[in-house]
This record gives structure tokens, sequence and C-alpha cells, in this order.
């Protein structure tokens, strides 16, 4: 048994726990997250899929890429990214409880990154994907 992650929607409607050590955690900067999440970037916590319970008035969008994004259906939080088939969910970092908890320990995708952004916080940085 590892670490209690806890989070939730801003109306408070949806809330989700895992008890699971992250997989890994990082900031992506890709289009999709971007438009997903309506942010720069997407800042999330990797937790094994079968260890996260969620309960509310979750919705879920699939854009036929392998990845569902869930939301609260009343306020319109964004809440995961889910790969089943990795048995894999992205917890977003601003959806937690206690979001300073956890830190990225790499920015994804900055091939796509906001021309703004500037990103000197000394983690690596990957064009797209990180290596395998």
């Amino acid at each position: 048994m590892g670490i209690s992650i806890e989070g939730g929607c801003l109306c408070g409607a949806c809330r989700y726990s895992s008890d699971a050590e992250p997989i890994n955690i990082r900031a992506c900067h890709c289009r999709r997250c971007q438009k997903a999440t309506g942010a720069p970037f997407y800042a999330r916590v990797m937790v094994p899929l079968d260890s996260v319970a969620m309960s509310g008035p979750i919705g879920w969008f699939d854009a036929d890429t392998g990845v569902r994004r869930g939301f609260c259906t009343g306020c319109g939080t964004s809440l995961f990214s889910e790969r089943q088939s990795a048995n894999t969910v992205g917890l977003t970092m601003g959806s937690l409880d206690d979001p300073d908890r956890f830190a990225p320990s790499e920015h994804i995708w900055i091939s796509c990154k906001q021309a703004w952004l500037v990103i000197d916080d000394g983690r690596p940085q990957y064009p797209e994907g990180p290596p395998a």
C-alpha cells in the first residue's frame, strides 16, 4: 500500500482517491492537453487505474486517441486522463486536495509549449514524449 492521494472538483460533487504510489508525475505541453484542460499545460500524477475510487457525476470524453478525459458534469472541472489499455490514469494536479505534495519530474511535448512560457525549473524537457 502506498500513500493516500485525494482530490475532487470545484463544486465538490466529484471525489476520487488512490493509495498507490505514483507511476510518474509530468507536465505535458501538447495541444491536446492544452485544449482538454484550458490551460497552457497539463500537470498530472499518474497512478494505476485500478487503484482509484471515483464518485460523483463524472462525464467522459473519448477523442479516439486511446485516452479518455474525465470531468465533473456539474462544474466542468477536468479531473482525469485515463488510458485503459495501460491501466493508468492521470489525476489533474489542480484537482488534488493537496497539490503541493507533488511536483512534475519532467516536461513533455515542449515542442508545443506556448511561446510566452519560459521553463527554467531545471527539470528535463523533451520535445515530444519522454525517452522509452
